[in-house]
């Protein structure tokens, strides 16, 4: 990818993170820090909390794109070791059992101590793996079938490791937090996935048209008379 489009992917990531964790914040966190400004007519401290919960959706944003790179070499590593794609994907969809596995036992078990939490945190794994499995089938239709494993061992499971220093916090109001932080990791993995061939193949069209022109000029001061 060139250093033009790698940008306006990075802004653009940036910018979905943003503008969904403040979107989705107003909604999911209106009773710890929206309600009572908006009833005493503190419009100045809704837009402040407004730009924070943004601030927060950009460094998500930040923390899912590293993420996503890293695992590109963690793919290329594991088809090194294995091999072969298939047993790769095996492995993968091994790691998979296990994340979910342990996001019911070892992470939403223990703190679903009421009837309200048990439907909040079987809401928001069924959200994770029904945005996982579209993504996985998008990607793979546009791309190609051998795809779908990878990408949905990129949407489950490393979703779930950016997602899971939200899920170990002990602390007040952490539901909210929970819930909240999810779906700005979600639309930035999924944007990451389904977009970059778009931008690597921009990149080669780019890169064509450089030399193309770089070709171009150099015909044109070799046909040039010398003085």
């Amino acid at each position: 990818m060139t250093i033009r489009n790698w940008v306006k992917f990075f802004f653009k990531a940036l910018l979905i993170g943003g503008a969904v964790t403040g979107i989705l914040g107003i909604f999911i966190r209106w009773n710890d820090i929206f309600s009572k400004p908006v009833a005493n007519g503190e419009w100045g401290e809704v837009l402040a909390a407004f730009v924070w919960l943004v601030i927060i959706g950009l460094t998500m944003s930040i923390i899912s794109q590293l993420c996503f790179f890293a695992y590109l070499t963690v793919h290329q590593i594991g088809m090194n070791i294995f091999r072969t794609l298939r047993l790769w994907n095996w492995v993968q969809v091994l790691i998979i059992v296990v994340v979910i596995l342990d996001l019911i036992v070892f992470r939403f078990g223990p703190n679903a101590e009421t009837s309200g939490q048990v439907w909040l945190y079987g809401i928001l794994l069924a959200v994770l793996l029904v945005t996982a499995f579209t993504t996985a089938y998008f990607k793979a239709k546009w791309t190609n079938k051998e795809t779908f494993i990878s990408a949905l061992f990129f949407m489950i499971v490393i979703t779930t490791v950016e997602w899971l220093p939200a899920l170990m916090v002990d602390a007040g109001n952490i539901d909210s937090w929970v819930t909240l932080l999810l779906f700005p990791f979600l639309a930035v993995n999924a944007y990451q996935l389904l977009v970059l061939p778009k931008y690597n193949e921009q990149s080669d069209v780019d890169r064509q048209k450089l030399e193309e022109r770089r070709a171009a000029r150099k015909a044109a001061a070799q046909a040039s008379p010398k003085k």
